[in-house]
C-alpha cells in the first residue's frame, strides 16, 4: 500500500477540497478505513435498465425487461444515500441502461446530493451535445464516463447496433470538454484486442484529446455468457500494467488510486446496486449479498467483506481472468434468475470468519 499521490490525483483532491468539502473529508479517511478492513466502495447505481442502444457486450441483458418487485423511488434514493454518507462512502456512478434517457435524471442527481458525493454518469453519448453537457455540469454531475469501442465508425456502430452512435460519441467528447465537464473514455478490451494496433491507435487518440481511458476487461456475463475465448490472461494484464499504463493515461479497476493498492476492488472499492435494491460485489458478479429494502447497507457491506474473495487482497480480476473462479461461482448462475442469492453461490468455506 502506498500513500503517494500522482499529480493528477493531487489535482483531483485539491478540486474536492475547494468544491466539495464533505467529499474531501470522506476521501481523507480512506486510508484509515482500509487499514481497519472497511469498505470505501464506489456505488455503481443501476437505477434503471432503459437504454436506447443494444450493445453486443451488454452485461445487464438479463436484468432488462419487466420484473416483479419493489424498485427505487426518489425517497428510497435519499435514504440509501444517507446510509452511504454515514458509512463514509464518497463516489456514485449512475448507470443503467443509458442514464441520459431517464426522465427523472435531474431529480435523481438531486436526491443523491452532489454536495455529499462525487457523481459520475455513464453514457453512450447519443444525447450528449453542447447544451446537455452544460446542463449536466450545472446540476452537479462531476464526470462523464463515455463508452467508445473503436475509432472506426463502422466497427463502433456495429458493436453498439445503431448507426451514427460513433459520430455522437465523438461529439460528446468535445461537448464535455467545452463545458468544462470532466470526461473519461470507457472501452472493453478482450484478449484479442489488447495487443492490437487498433488499441494502440485508440490510446494515442485519447492522449491527443487529453482524455483518460478506463479499460473494462471482457467478462463472460450478460450477452457474453460462456464466451471464454475473449478473456484476458495474466500476461495480458501484466502488459497493461507494466507497459501501457506507463505510457498512456489508461487504467483498470486494478490500478491503484488514492495511494491505495487494493487489488480486486469488489466490495472493497466497488459495489453495484440494482434497480431492485440488491447489492452485488461488482457490476459483473451477479450475486446478491443482500437487499437495501430489507436491511441496512452497513450490514450488507460487512457481510460481503467477510467473503474471502472480496475481503482479502486478490491481485487479479477474478471475473475477467480466473477460470477456476468463473467455472465454480459464475457458470452456475447462467441458468438462474439474477442476481442469485449469495447462499446459493458461496459456502462456509468461502467466509473469512465462520
Amino acid at each position: 500500500m502506498s500513500n503517494e499521490l500522482n499529480s493528477v490525483e493531487q489535482s483531483r483532491r485539491n478540486y474536492l477540497k475547494e468544491q466539495k468539502p464533505r467529499v474531501y473529508e470522506k476521501v481523507m479517511q480512506f486510508s484509515d478505513k482500509v487499514a481497519r478492513g472497511e469498505s470505501i466502495a464506489i456505488i455503481q447505481f443501476q437505477y434503471d435498465y432503459t437504454c436506447n442502444l443494444r450493445c453486443q457486450h451488454c452485461s445487464v441483458k438479463r436484468f432488462q425487461g419487466k420484473k416483479e418487485g419493489r424498485t427505487f423511488t426518489l425517497d428510497d434514493v435519499r435514504d440509501f444515500c444517507r446510509q452511504a454518507d454515514e458509512l463514509g462512502l464518497a463516489n456514485f456512478v449512475i448507470t443503467g441502461g443509458e442514464p441520459l434517457v431517464f426522465p427523472d435524471f435531474d431529480k435523481l442527481v438531486e436526491a443523491i446530493d452532489p454536495s455529499r458525493f462525487y457523481i459520475v454518469s455513464d453514457s453512450n453519448g447519443w444525447l450528449l451535445d453542447d447544451e446537455k453537457a452544460r446542463h449536466l455540469k450545472s446540476i452537479g454531475v462531476d464526470k462523464i464516463q463515455l463508452s467508445l469501442d473503436s475509432l472506426d465508425a463502422q466497427e463502433h456502430d456495429e458493436f453498439r447496433r445503431r448507426a451514427g452512435s460513433h459520430e455522437r460519441a465523438m461529439r460528446a467528447i468535445d461537448a464535455c470538454q467545452k463545458a468544462g465537464l470532466n470526461i473519461i473514455l470507457s472501452t472493453v478490451v478482450t484478449h484479442q484486442r489488447i495487443h492490437s494496433e487498433e488499441f494502440i491507435e485508440y490510446l494515442e487518440f485519447a492522449k491527443s484529446k487529453g482524455v483518460g481511458t478506463f479499460v473494462t476487461y471482457a467478462k463472460p456475463v450478460g450477452s457474453w455468457e460462456g464466451k471464454f475465448d475473449m478473456l484476458v490472461t495474466k500476461e495480458d494484464m501484466a502488459y497493461m500494467r507494466d507497459v501501457l499504463e506507463k505510457k498512456y493515461d489508461v487504467f483498470t479497476h486494478l490500478t491503484p488510486s488514492y495511494g491505495l493498492d487494493l487489488g480486486c476492488i469488489a466490495m472493497k472499492r466497488m459495489i453495484s446496486v440494482t434497480k431492485y435494491g440488491d447489492v452485488m460485489p461488482c457490476p459483473y458478479i451477479h450475486v446478491s449479498i443482500g437487499n437495501v429494502f430489507e436491511e441496512p447497507l452497513k450490514d450488507i457491506i460487512e457481510r460481503g467483506m467477510n467473503i474471502k474473495w472480496f475481503g482479502k487482497h486478490v491481485n487479479t480480476c477474478l471475473i475477467a481472468e480466473s477460470r477456476p473462479f468463473i467455472d465454480k461461482y459464475i457458470v452456475p448462475t447462467y441458468s438462474k434468475e439474477l442476481p442469485v442469492p449469495m447462499c446459493e453461490v458461496f459456502s462456509e468455506c468461502d467466509m473469512i470468519k465462520k
